[in-house]
């Protein structure tokens, strides 16, 4: 198909949707699809097997600090931006890592297929951080890459489309691996869904090297400072920087310390794998992708900051349908409406609250501000998790944990409603859309 004939089919198309056909966020929705799948490999589909396997709560929750791993991963994330891969890096600094990233996370995979964690714990811990490591590296490679294939026009809708194939990624792997699991059994299960990886390394070979790729000229304090201390110093140099930190560290908590404990409370409840598969997983993915679709109307209709606050207000809210779950019991409609409220709240939330973060980095230092971000954005939920999810079921029982879930996402809401009556959140991204499109010294 010719440049011509693309753009004419594209014409003919609705405004609201030709962003949506071209290829950077095409891109973005396969590069989605390898992300997601990890975080499933080692989050709902490694709590199934653990309890299907006899292991107790404490222990189980307590494998959410494998998560810990991706929210370090700004530790090493200069490599990405910095580090020359030995013959690889012919393809270009995120094509040659992109490669490399996605090899590393099959062998992981494929690892953790082979172990049992009925025979040993300690292996399967290893086995699991060995996923956490590869696939932390994975998305350090996929996020700089996404963001720096984007336009500034395209932020919304890419962040869109990339949570499109997160949920993709991570539903499929997940229902997958439930499926073949119960037909064969969790070494099979996990083998199969190691192929998730490609269609990142594809679309690495299909674009190339972003366009939007920069590479800041090197200061007199040497390539160490450059790659690791100058990225942190230059978002920490912004006005309102800490306050905005703390946002990204406070948001999430509620969220993520009831999501990870969402497949513990459905097997107390009795739903068998297939249940599981069709309300959980099923209406799941197809809710998310609505939410999707919704966030990106809002984040057009109302703008980043109000878009923001309103999917923070929903996923707040959607603690409480658990609780409501959890004192009715088992319940295939209960938990269709539960898990539907939850994933188009989470949809909504990926869209705006993704845009917002990537609108944050500086293109000279995409993959560590980024990584920085993310990682943040979750680290104190996980580790809430592991350290106290389990004991708080066991003491308070499942609908007054969910309740407090909910409260706990309260102070990340107010201070962003505060951020925006002082208007900091535009001053935030206008500030790194300005850094990162005027500042002397870089180069493609």
């Amino acid at each position: 198909m010719t440049t011509e004939t693309a753009a004419g089919w594209r014409a003919r198309l609705p405004a609201g949707l030709r962003p949506y056909t071209e290829s950077a966020p095409i891109a973005a929705l396969f590069l989605g699809v390898s992300s997601g799948f990890p975080y499933a490999m080692i989050g709902a589909t490694l709590t199934t097997r653990l309890a299907q396997d006899g292991i107790d709560k404490r222990t189980i929750t307590a494998f959410a600090l494998a998560f810990l791993v991706y929210n370090l991963k700004f530790l090493w994330a200069w490599v990405v931006d910095g580090v020359r891969l030995p013959l690889l890096h012919r393809l270009g600094q995120r094509v040659s890592w992109l490669l490399f990233a996605g090899a590393l996370v099959i062998a992981a995979v494929v690892h953790l297929a082979l172990v049992d964690p009925s025979e040993s714990l300690a292996a399967t811990v290893r086995a699991t951080l060995l996923v956490a490591f590869a696939g932390a590296t994975f998305d350090i490679v996929i996020d700089a890459y996404r963001i720096e294939s984007l336009e500034p026009r395209q932020l919304g809708v890419g962040s869109g489309m990339s949570q499109y194939g997160w949920r993709i990624g991570s539903a499929l792997a997940g229902a997958i691996a439930l499926v073949v699991a119960g037909r064969f059994d969790w070494h099979v299960a996990y083998l199969v869904c190691a192929s998730f990886a490609l269609p990142a390394m594809v679309v690495a070979l299909w674009l190339g090297e972003p366009k939007r790729h920069r590479v800041a000229a090197p200061s007199a304090r040497g390539a160490a400072w450059d790659a690791v201390v100058e990225p942190l110093m230059e978002f920490f140099r912004r006005n309102g920087a800490i306050l905005v930190l703390l946002f990204i560290l406070l948001h999430k908590i509620g969220d993520t310390l009831a999501n990870l404990t969402f497949r513990l409370l459905f097997n107390d409840l009795g739903y068998s794998n297939d249940e599981i598969a069709i309300w959980d997983v099923g209406i799941g993915f197809w809710a998310y992708l609505i939410g999707i679709f919704i966030g990106g109307v809002m984040y057009t209709r109302l703008g980043m900051a109000r878009s923001v606050l309103w999917s923070l207000v929903l996923m707040a809210f959607t603690n409480l349908s658990f609780a409501a779950l959890a004192a009715t019991g088992k319940s295939n409609a209960g938990m269709a409406l539960a898990i539907g409220f939850e994933n188009i709240a989470s949809g909504i939330g990926g869209v705006t609250v993704v845009a917002y973060f990537s609108a944050l980095c500086d293109l000279r230092f995409t993959a560590a501000q980024y990584a920085l971000i993310s990682a943040a954005a979750s680290v104190v939920g996980r580790i809430a998790t592991a350290k106290l999810a389990g004991g708080l079921i066991e003491t308070l029982g499942y609908v007054r944990f969910y309740a407090l879930t909910f409260v706990i996402a309260l102070p990340g809401l107010l201070l962003f409603w505060w951020m925006i009556r002082s208007g900091l959140v535009e001053r935030s991204a206008d500030r790194s859309e300005k850094a990162q499109s005027s500042s002397p010294g870089t180069a493609r």
